[in-house]
Order: C-alpha cells, then structure tokens, then sequence
C-alpha cells in the first residue's frame, strides 16, 4: 500500500500535468505565427508584447542609440571544442553585442587548459575565468569577480543569468537582471513523464528515475515562488512564456519572448558541399531519401523511438538511409542497423554545414520539451524540413506551419507513421518544403535578429524610452 506522503505526491504530480495540459497552447495566442517580421501591425511598450519580439522589426544598419556595460553570467563558455546549447546560445548572443560595440563581460568557469584564450580579441566578449578545475560552476567565487570588476570599471547596465548560472542568493531583486530560461522544473516534469511512458513494456523503472519524477512538483513549487523576484524573464519558446504568465504567475510586463537564434553565415543551403559531404562518409549514390538526427544519443532526446521506428522503415525501405551525428550510449545500437543507418559520432561545429545539406530531411524525436533545440533552426537554415516531436514549443515556435514538415506524438507508431509519410513524399518535395523552412529561418532564427532583441530588452531596462515601440532607429 501507498504511504500517504507518496500518495499525496502521486495525486500532486497528476494535477499539476493536468493543469500543464491546459495551459499548453498549440499555437503563440496573440500574434499569426507566420506573419513576417516587419509586417506587424502593432505598437506601443515593448514590455506588454507577450509573443516573440523575433517577429518585430529590430534592423541593424544603424549603431546602437547606446553603449551599453553587460555582465553574463554562464556555466560553461566555449572557447575551442564542441558546447553544449546553452553554451553555444551565450557565445553567439553576446559576441553579436560585443561586435555591435556594447562591453560585454562573461563570468564563467575555467576552460581546460589548451583552450584558454591567449587574450582578449577585438569586438569579443571580455571573459572572466574562475579558479579551480575546468568546467566547474561556482557561483559565489563568480559573484566575487563580478563584484571586482564593478568597483574597477563602473556599475553594469544589465546583468544577464543564462538559466540559474546566477544563484538566488544574489540574484533576487536585483533591478537590472534578466534571466534567461533554457528549461524551467515544469517542462522537466513534462519530459520525465513522457520518458516513463516511452519505456518498453518489459523495462523497469528504476528507483533513481522514480525518486527524481516524485521529487519533480516540489522543485516545480520552489522555483514558482523564487521565480517572483528575479526581475525579468526571458523565455526562449512562446510556449514557456506562457507558463511563466500562466502556472509561475510571472507579471507579463516581466516576461519577454526572445526566441534562439544560430549564425545565418555558418547556416545555409548548399548543396554542393552536401553532395560532397555524402561521398566523404560513404553515403551510397543509390540512396533514395536521406535523414538525419544530432545530438546526444540519450534517452530523453528520443533515441530509444527513433532506432525502433527506424529498423522497421529500412526493411521496408531498403534505399533509404539515417545518418546519425553525435555520441551517446545509444551510438553502437545505431551501428548495429547496419550499412542503412551511418553514425558519424561527434561532428565539429565547422562540419556541421555540410552535415545538414547533405540531408533531405532533419528528424528530432526529443522527449525533452524544455527549451528549444538549436539543430532545429539550422536545419531550417540549412533548407531542410523538420520531423519533431510534438511539443508546445516546437510547435507554438518552429513548425508553426503545416509547410515545414511533420509532427508527431511521442511514441514509436506516431513517428513511423510520419516517417512513413515522408518516404512516401520523397525527395523533390521535401526540396520545396525546405525553401519554405530557409525563408522563414532566415526572418526568426536568424542571430543577428536574435542579438537585436536582446539589446532592445537592455535598452530598455537602462531607460525607458526606449521600451517604446517602434523608435526612428527601428
């Protein structure tokens, strides 16, 4: 029998997934989704738009009306090897306001040795390394430095946390600072939950696995309590904004819709370096159709749904193939498919170009709905349509439109399904499908976009005039 404590835990975690389910909206619900940037209609404080800023006109071709003092605070800053997301976010966002001429100061942990920057470049971040061991997050020694550096050169204009980089104990009430969220416990307790449901009928649940899922409202609860003094928010998904107004009960003027954006240089069509990249990893010219996934090779970014949906399409399929880019444990049982499926491994972010265009079709079965995976937007940079996972933020963001590809529910006959559907679509299709994708990535995803949002946000927290919108230099 139950004990009443993980009764009323159990009976907690329902009601808080059923209040979840309601407030997930399928689509932004103030702004059409496809609208283009420039096109929209509306004016006024920036700090009321509760939809992208992204689909705002924010153009470039003028210096910033100021000079803006920034201090980021991030875990991790990559500096030569592969990052992590969050890492690549922080790196483009603030080297595209450092090269718009703000002073941006990052205060991370120490990379390993033979990355360490032999000094500061022009136009670049200025980066604050803490002591100790490589990759350590020690927030209290970063708060110390931040503190050096303000009594030498000045107070900052903005302090900006990537996630909780910045503890509560100094970030709370704090008037200059803007979080931004990469994953809130709520979206967590959502992945744990569709994890469980993605186990086969012979796999157990492990005691770890089934004491973090329980554990999961109450740091839920914490965070909608410490949530209310941190003093912007900034959500990278519509779908997360909306949780931060709706479930955390976030003032909206206090929560700010900035979507990811990648590096339009580095990601775009070209299809001869795919073709090229086909015939560096052994793709056979026989090849009808040509998928693609990146990324960990976990459980929760989906693996487990994809290697079972895709051995049964490649029996079917014999001509088409899954190429596979990243490392995980789940890397040898893609091997072990056969000549079908090709796992590359790790791919160095300079390969990564060559990688999507060699693609007729990018597949993310992520069971992780928080945040908003970077490989989605430079596919669609890239030209390439999406088959994801159907999430609030995937579709309230990415595949806003029936155009740029498919989604599905997480489970294995949904995705082969889908996956079956394209296949059947075939290659010339899927070409004008990713026309459409480029189009819209270029006008959403775009960093430069992304970087112009932000510094309109910190404008505006430094003075308010320019929380009005539009302004002559828009």
């Amino acid at each position: 029998m139950l004990s009443p404590t993980t009764l009323l835990s159990l009976l907690l975690l329902l009601s808080l997934f059923l209040l979840v389910l309601l407030h997930s909206p399928s689509l932004p619900p103030c702004s059409p989704p496809t609208i283009s940037p420039g096109t929209h209609p509306w004016s006024g404080d920036l700090r009321e738009v509760d939809y992208s800023w992204n689909s705002l006109k924010l153009t470039g071709h003028r210096p910033p009306p100021a000079t803006l003092r920034i201090a980021v605070f991030s875990r991790k800053w990559p500096v030569a090897s592969a990052p992590g997301g969050m890492e690549r976010h922080a790196l483009t966002l603030h080297s595209a306001l450092a090269r718009r001429g703000h002073h941006v100061h990052v205060f991370t942990s120490s990379p390993p040795p033979t990355e360490r920057p032999s000094s500061p470049r022009s136009g670049s971040p200025q980066l604050h390394f803490l002591s100790g061991p490589p990759g350590q997050w020690r927030c209290d020694e970063a708060w110390a430095l931040f503190q050096a550096e303000t009594q030498a050169g000045g107070p900052f204009d903005v302090i900006h946390s990537e996630s909780v980089a910045l503890f509560h104990r100094w970030a709370r009430n704090v008037p200059n600072l803007v979080v931004s969220w990469h994953g809130i416990s709520l979206e967590a307790l959502h992945s744990g939950i569709y994890q469980d449901l993605a186990r086969a009928p012979d796999e157990p649940m492990t005691p770890a696995f089934n004491h973090s899922l329980a554990q999961a409202i109450f740091k839920v609860l914490n965070e909608i309590r410490f949530f209310q003094s941190y003093a912007h928010h900034v959500a990278i998904s519509d779908s997360t904004g909306e949780m931060l107004r709706d479930v955390y009960q976030i003032p909206s003027g206090r929560v700010h819709v900035i979507l990811n954006g990648v590096d339009e240089d580095q990601f775009a069509p070209d299809a001869a370096l795919g073709k090229a990249f086909r015939t560096e990893i052994g793709l056979p010219d026989g090849a009808s159709l040509v998928m693609g996934v990146a990324g960990r090779l976990v459980k929760d970014k989906g693996h487990p749904l994809l290697f079972e949906a895709i051995s049964k399409l490649i029996l079917r399929h014999p001509n088409v193939h899954l190429i596979v880019a990243g490392s995980g444990p789940w890397a040898q049982r893609y091997k072990d498919l056969g000549s079908n499926v090709i796992a590359l491994g790790p791919v160095q972010p300079a390969k990564l170009k060559a990688f999507y265009n060699s693609l007729d079709v990018f597949v993310n079965p992520t069971l992780r709905p928080q945040g908003l995976d970077l490989t989605l937007m430079e596919a669609m940079q890239c030209g390439k349509p999406i088959v994801a996972t159907r999430f609030p933020s995937i579709k309230g963001s990415i595949v806003v439109d029936e155009e740029f590809g498919f989604t599905f529910a997480p489970n294995v006959a949904a995705l082969l399904e889908v996956l079956e559907k394209v296949v059947e679509e075939g290659a010339k299709r899927l070409e004008e499908r990713g026309r459409a994708c480029r189009d819209y990535a270029k006008s959403m995803f775009a960093a430069k976009k992304m970087a112009l949002a932000y510094e309109r946000l910190f404008l505006c927290i430094k003075n308010e005039t320019f929380c009005k919108y539009p302004l002559d230099f828009d």
